[in-house]
């Protein structure tokens, strides 16, 4: 029996619901399955977005605040239904349903995408570029593009939330092989989402650019057809965990719980609180946040009887573990919060930036550089910095201060510096550029002024994030409850999304204070003729400000050594500094 149930992985079953066996199941070749879906995904999502701006304004004639908002907006939807697409993972579908069900509707909208390309019917009339008398896209044109748009940001979010974790579920992390291996396969997880991103800003930004738009489109959605067929042949081979339910509506029962007692008396005896959960999994009282503490007081009314015998209402009654949970979810909020300005900043490199480099000298001989191809300065300095940080900054650190490497938190900050620069960098190009804008005739398209002019905020804004995206993701992992890192991962994922909001909410205001009746402003309708060197000024005393407050968070929640009593103690006064954080 011993024997037989070594061949099995405990928290896993098979196709058929029967416990997985470990020689038939899960390993290299599923995971490699599921990753396909992954590549193609990436390379869907960020082809599209980083070159879309050029197709608004040249194609369908918005204005480029308008041309900007729509490309934040798709991107942030698409980061923020991450979470719609976990809930349903852990609630209803399971991870491979998901994958299956989203990747299709994916699908759906890249073909949907390269007909709307496709079909004159579905775009304005072409004009000259410098014409003031475009006639913009109308209302059923940008429906159709808004439809096709919004279908890959629903099949985006459901594929993130669920894809790593499928991948990760085909390793047992009980066996020290297999951990050893699931780790190797996160390496190699993020390498291909690198490598998805590179042919993305590369092959595909060149060929909708050079070729045709929709012949790139739909070698997205055949790619994914592909790479689902690819992933469903592995059906017999995936392991699948079963769910526990969702940590959202965990967290839910907390609230309501607790405001549903919000008029009793907190009791001071944390012993007299309820608590089932095993001992070995339980996670220490904390003085936080004690209001939600009401919802692990027993009332009358607490236990409903059934067929198993009597048992908590989960909506009036939590553990005390369940509610210490949430008050670990509250406290990442701070940190949380002031990281969201740096994905805004980011935004500008796939919108404002591109519509620069369009206007710029791109000409390398004969061969002319895409506008939104210039986004691979982007990824070279991600893929640069993370080397140099593995290679270099690690090894020289661990010498010199005994660390294996910067802590979650000062990663995040460096991050947030390099943005900072960034886009004070971004300022002053952009007066250069403009300075030559006013020196050329009127009806002059390309100003001569090299489009590398463009590299440095590129540079500095992708170093960041290769700093900023390891230090969010190690941050909240390592500081949320065991059942919820999923939870906290998306938690992560919708800095993204408000990052992309916030973007567009702050050149709305923008356009609004600064702009006129004849479209001039900061953000005018022609990027020639605003002052998008002052946007980029705001953004950088934003980010001034927004690293100032993130500087209190991380004061707030560094961890330090409790001193002696106090750990003696700690059964009365609560937890040690490292807990409340």
């Amino acid at each position: 029996m011993e024997e037989k149930m070594s061949w099995t992985v405990a928290d896993a079953v098979d196709y058929k619901g029967f416990p997985a066996d470990r020689s038939k199941t899960g390993g290299w070749v599923p995971a490699a399955l599921i990753l396909g879906i992954e590549i193609v995904e990436r390379l869907s999502t960020m082809g599209i977005a980083v070159n879309l701006v050029t197709y608004m304004i040249s194609i369908m004639h918005l204005p480029s605040s308008t041309a900007a908002n729509t490309v934040t907006d798709f991107m942030g939807t698409s980061f923020l239904l991450c979470l719609l697409g976990g809930f349903l993972a852990d609630s209803f579908l399971g991870r491979y349903k998901t994958i299956g069900i989203f990747a299709s509707i994916q699908t759906l909208g890249t073909a949907t995408l390269a007909i709307s390309t496709k079909l004159p019917q579905l775009r304005p009339p072409p004009c000259h570029a410098n014409s003031d008398s475009c006639k913009q896209a109308n209302g059923f044109q940008m429906g159709i593009l808004y439809l096709s748009l919004y279908l890959i940001a629903l099949g985006t979010g459901g594929l993130k939330s669920s894809v790593s974790g499928f991948g990760s579920d085909q390793f047992d992390e009980k066996d020290e092989k297999e951990k050893s291996q699931m780790a190797y396969f996160f390496n190699r997880f993020f390498f291909f989402i690198s490598f998805g991103s590179l042919a993305a800003v590369t092959v595909l930004v060149y060929m909708q650019d050079e070729v045709s738009r929709s012949l790139a489109y739909g070698i997205c959605s055949v790619s994914m057809v592909i790479a689902i067929v690819v992933f469903l042949s592995g059906t017999k081979r995936y392991r699948y965990k079963r769910s526990l339910g969702s940590p959202i509506v965990h967290i839910f029962q907390v609230i309501v719980a607790a405001r549903k007692k919000r008029k009793m008396q907190l009791l001071y005896k944390v012993g007299s609180l309820y608590e089932d959960t095993p001992e070995a999994s339980r996670i220490e009282h904390t003085d936080q946040f004690r209001f939600l503490e009401k919802a692990a007081i027993v009332a009358e009314g607490d236990f409903e009887t059934n067929l198993s015998g009597s048992e908590p209402n989960p909506w009036k009654l939590c553990s005390l573990t369940r509610v210490e949970e949430v008050k670990m979810m509250v406290r990442l909020l701070p940190v949380w919060a002031t990281t969201i300005l740096f994905w805004t900043i980011y935004a500008q490199m796939i919108t404002f930036s591109v519509e620069q480099a369009s206007t710029m000298e791109r000409n390398i001989g004969s061969f002319q550089i895409p506008a939104g191809s210039l986004t691979v300065f982007f990824v070279a300095a991600i893929l640069i910095t993370l080397a140099v940080y593995d290679r270099l900054i690690m090894p020289l650190w661990k010498k010199w201060k005994g660390k294996p490497g910067f802590t979650n938190l000062q990663r995040i900050a460096i991050g947030l510096v390099f943005s900072i620069f960034g886009m004070a960098a971004a300022s002053l190009c952009e007066r250069k550029r403009l300075s030559m804008a006013k020196s050329v005739s009127g009806h002059q398209t390309t100003l001569p002024v090299s489009v590398f002019l463009l590299i440095p905020q590129f540079f500095l804004v992708g170093s960041g994030e290769a700093f900023i995206y390891t230090g969010q993701l190690d941050f909240f992992i390592t500081r949320s409850p065991k059942g919820m890192k999923t939870m906290s991962t998306g938690l992560f994922l919708t800095t993204l999304s408000f990052g992309f909001f916030f973007s567009s909410f702050l050149v709305s205001v923008v356009k609004k204070v600064t702009g006129t009746r004849d479209g001039q402003g900061w953000l005018a309708d022609n990027i020639n003729k605003g002052r998008l060197d002052l946007f980029y000024a705001l953004l950088t005393i934003l980010s001034l400000i927004n690293f100032v407050a993130f500087m209190v968070c991380a004061v707030w929640c560094k961890p330090k050594k409790p001193k002696q009593p106090a750990m003696q103690m700690r059964a009365i006064n609560g937890s040690t500094a490292e807990e409340k954080c």
